[in-house]
Order: C-alpha cells, then sequence, then structure tokens
C-alpha cells in the first residue's frame, strides 16, 4: 500500500468477476471506482465487509460509484460467497495475485502468533480521471464502507 499516492494514476487491470463477466479498470472511468481488497470468501471479517458494502450499495451507485472487492479466491467461490449472503457488489478473482502485488497489498502477516503471505484488508479509492484519491491501509471493517461512502461524496 505504501507506494499507491493519492494523485497517481491507478494501475489498470482486467479480472474475472462474479458470474462470468471481465471487469477493466479503465473501462469504469468517468466516476469514482471502489476496490476493498480482502483475504477470503466467507470468513467472518471479509463476510461483514462485504455485506456492509452491499448495504450501502444503492448510496455509492447514486455517487456515480463503482464497488469492486478483490480476493484471490476464485469465480466459483466468489459464485458461492454472493449467493450465500446475498451480495450485490461485483467480487473480482484476482487468483494469481497480480492486482495484489501491483496494488501492494499482498505479504507477510500474522495471526494467533503464526506468520504467513496473504492479502492486507485494505481500500483505495480512484477518482473519475482514474488517479488514486486515497487509500485506507489495514482497514478495521466496523464503519469502514461508511468512511468510504463519506469520502466518495466529498470528491
Amino acid at each position: 500500500m505504501q507506494d499507491l499516492v493519492p494523485g497517481q494514476p491507478a494501475p489498470d487491470f482486467s479480472l474475472p468477476r462474479d458470474g462470468g463477466d471481465t471487469v477493466t479498470l479503465s473501462d469504469l472511468r468517468g466516476g469514482p471506482v471502489v476496490l476493498f481488497f480482502y483475504p477470503k470468501d466467507n470468513t467472518p471479517g471479509c463476510t461483514t465487509e462485504a455485506v456492509a458494502f452491499t448495504g450501502l450499495l444503492e448510496d455509492f451507485a447514486a455517487s456515480g460509484a463503482t464497488v469492486l472487492g478483490i480476493s484471490k479466491d476464485s469465480v466459483k467461490k466468489h459464485d458461492n460467497f454472493v449467493a450465500k449472503h446475498d451480495l450485490k457488489v461485483a467480487l473480482l478473482s484476482d487468483a494469481d495475485g497480480d492486482v495484489c502485488e501491483t496494488y501492494g497489498v499482498w505479504g507477510e502477516k500474522q495471526m494467533y502468533g503464526k506468520t504467513f503471505e496473504g492479502i492486507t484488508r485494505a481500500t483505495v479509492l480512484i477518482d473519475a480521471d482514474g488517479k488514486v484519491a486515497r487509500v485506507w491501509p489495514k482497514v478495521k471493517v466496523d464503519g469502514h464502507a461508511e468512511e468510504v461512502l463519506g469520502a466518495v461524496r466529498a470528491l
């Protein structure tokens, strides 16, 4: 996350999404884009975060914003996650981890005294011109979707 600086162009990508389509970031120019990176489908924190963004999706849309969740889970896992929790946010599969690496969210983590490689929960707000507007490294889930919505409205 340290490499992303507000004002710089957001790195472009194309990734498969739940339901089978492909999303290309540069195709979404003209409106803000929220990228929320999360570790794993169907885990407590990730479920809470995805449900929170889903609950505010109409408010994001009213502000012209697109919300995209990104993890290394497969499209099939995303499809199951969406169905199980009635999610409305698009979930993108970065199975090979290239986008996670590019955005600086892949790296060493610690949990329960163990060190491992994984995705750091982080969010990037991209403005209508495709530039990084704001970065939230190491997100705490509670109240985060609401804070991001406030930032979108302030653009």
